[in-house]
């Protein structure tokens, strides 16, 4: 049997906003996989214990607040403390397209931007777990 990736989706920092979170969950379950919704106001070690806890795929992180330059390196730190260097990590919101290089320097494997389609984020999170931490996905 194959192992259905999971993902934990999560409102990183102070945004009040999670429509789109819930949306985006939503999609990954439709598409087969085990997600875990965390809700708001979600500090980095919070989010990253919870993967921990979970024994998550990938940490998916919606921001609309700006503060991604500030908090992302933070999940990224905790990550690394909690040994999750096999854990993939999206980042999806209201992004300056110039940061996107910078997160992806950081370790975000993927960013999403308004108007991505939740097609292009289901198979993105599939491919971000195919290649961080080798589960079997179908195209």
């Amino acid at each position: 049997m194959e192992k259905r990736i999971k993902v934990i989706v999560a409102k990183l920092g102070l945004d009040g906003h999670d429509r789109g979170a819930k949306v985006i969950a939503r999609a990954l379950k439709d598409a087969g996989m085990e997600v875990v919704y965390t809700g708001l106001r979600q500090t980095p070690e919070q989010i990253v214990k919870t993967a921990v806890q979970e024994d998550a795929d990938v940490i998916g992180i919606s921001i609309l607040s700006g503060a991604h330059l500030e908090l992302v390196p933070r999940v990224v730190e905790f990550m690394k403390k909690y040994g999750l260097n096999d854990v993939g990590l999206v980042v999806g919101g209201v992004i300056p397209p110039q940061d996107i290089e910078r997160l992806k320097e950081m370790g975000v494997d993927e960013v999403f931007l308004p108007g991505s389609s939740l097609k292009e984020v289901v198979e993105k999170v599939k491919s971000v777990a195919s290649r961080k931490r080798g589960i079997k996905v179908e195209s």
